[in-house]
């Protein structure tokens, strides 16, 4: 449905088209925004524009509504515009795209990264009262779907980067579908981490008014500035509601929802702290402390790593498919405690003694997204485990696995060693125990 003959009129009058900024005075009221294109559910008689506060409103043109068109902003030079304390602890903020950097493109109603680091940054000045952004950097524009394993090593390379060269903390905004993957990796390639590494985003663009993007980068920024964290973490809102957040280990974080606020919660662990947007930090267990040291990186990546899902009826040529292409590693997504068809008639172990037998690793998880892989406890586990010589993941996440394996690869040559390390607890991704207060914590 389009506007009125008579708006649509008074528009062109003024040579005002959708997207323009402008200005209406009705009722003794003034009102300044973005007016928008009219939709279905609106009515022909009422003008919609997009508020500065992300919200739009509808003002109904009985012909006491007066517009104007008002002048298109210069573009300038970008530059950080917020107020700085140099006093302050010094951090560095690294944008990479996703939705915390993302606008709506209000002719097609998609959602696009547009923004860059410093404009994201001048959204949330409340930074500055526990922060000296030392250097902000955008090293891409991607959606979270688009970030490939080169990212991870960009990343790897200018975190160490900022944090030998004066920040004693580094902000990552990132792209919500696919963080977990980055926060693992970032936890195996930095080595001697003992300075805050914390990634965040947004489940809704930051020029909603229901945008997560500011609170969830402050408390970012507070954990970089001024805990005694030295680890690497997801830090999200914790409840729907603006409460506070969660700084949750890079290894054990998973997106759980398509579209909450609350999106991130720890698997099989705890999170390390809560995070209050008033600079309050609580902590919840135990985790590497910071120290001001050097950080190094052992950085690379083997991009022929294959996750396969077992399901009824599933057939071993899947497995066919990635050996033919040379793949390396493989993580088999189980059912339960990490079965594979075994008793069937399509069963999977010949082919996966096959592969083994080769020295190539295949990684036992499970579908289940809490818990851990168990290789004694059925028979059929046995075969698996034990005759067919795959190795448990213990109660690693999928993603994970996949992230682990895949850097194990890259960078340690010895096969046997791989197998080893797979089993071992390197940066938080193996708890000893499953404890019953980590489920749906």
């Amino acid at each position: 449905m389009k506007y009125s003959e008579k708006i649509r009129k008074k528009l062109k009058e003024k040579n005002i088209s959708v997207l323009d900024k402008v200005k209406i005075k009705k009722e003794n009221k003034t009102y300044r925004g973005i007016l928008m294109p009219n939709t279905e559910m609106s009515s022909p008689k009422c003008i919609t524009i997009k508020l500065k506060n992300g919200y739009n409103i509808g003002l109904e043109d009985l012909g006491d509504l007066k517009i104007q068109k008002l002048k298109k902003e210069e573009k300038k030079e970008n530059k950080l515009k917020i107020k700085q304390d140099k006093s302050k602890p010094k951090i560095s903020v690294i944008s990479t795209g996703g939705t915390i950097s993302s606008k709506i493109e209000y002719e097609t109603g998609a959602v696009e990264p547009a923004l860059k680091a410093e404009e994201i940054i001048a959204h949330t000045p409340e930074i500055t009262d526990y922060a000296y952004i030392r250097n902000y950097e955008q090293i891409s524009q991607l959606t979270s779907e688009d970030i490939s394993p080169s990212t991870w090593l960009e990343l790897a390379k200018t975190v160490k980067k900022e944090l030998n060269n004066g920040s004693r903390g580094v902000v990552i905004t990132h792209g919500t579908d696919t963080m977990h993957y980055t926060a693992a990796a970032l936890s195996f390639m930095l080595t001697d981490l003992t300075k805050p590494v914390v990634l965040t985003g947004a489940q809704r663009s930051i020029d909603r008014g229901s945008t997560d993007a500011p609170m969830n980068l402050l408390c970012a920024s507070i954990v970089a500035a001024e805990s005694d964290i030295g680890e690497v973490g997801i830090v999200m809102h914790g409840t729907m509601n603006d409460d506070y957040c969660y700084f949750i280990r890079g290894t054990k974080a998973k997106k759980m929802h398509t579209s909450r606020r609350d999106t991130f919660r720890p698997i099989n662990d705890k999170p390390i702290a809560k995070i209050k947007p008033n600079g309050q930090i609580k902590k919840i267990q135990n985790h590497s402390k910071f120290q001001d040291k050097k950080t190094d990186t052992e950085i690379g990546f083997e991009e022929k790593v294959a996750i396969l899902k077992a399901y009824p009826g599933s057939e071993p040529d899947a497995l066919s498919y990635y050996e033919d292409k040379d793949y390396k590693g493989y993580i088999i997504e189980g059912t339960g405690l990490g079965h594979v068809p075994t008793q069937a008639k399509k069963t999977w172990i010949p082919k996966i003694k096959e592969i083994t037998d080769k020295g190539k690793p295949v990684i036992g998880t499970s579908q289940c997204t809490y818990g851990r892989v168990n290789p004694n406890v059925y028979k059929n586990l046995r075969k698996f485990y034990h005759e067919a010589g795959a190795i448990p993941a213990g109660d690693m996440t999928v993603e994970t696995a996949y992230v682990k394996l895949g850097w194990l690869l890259a960078t340690e040559k010895n096969e046997k060693k791989i197998m080893e390390k797979m089993k071992e607890n390197l940066k938080g991704e193996i708890t000893e125990r499953s404890l019953p207060e980590t489920y749906l914590y």
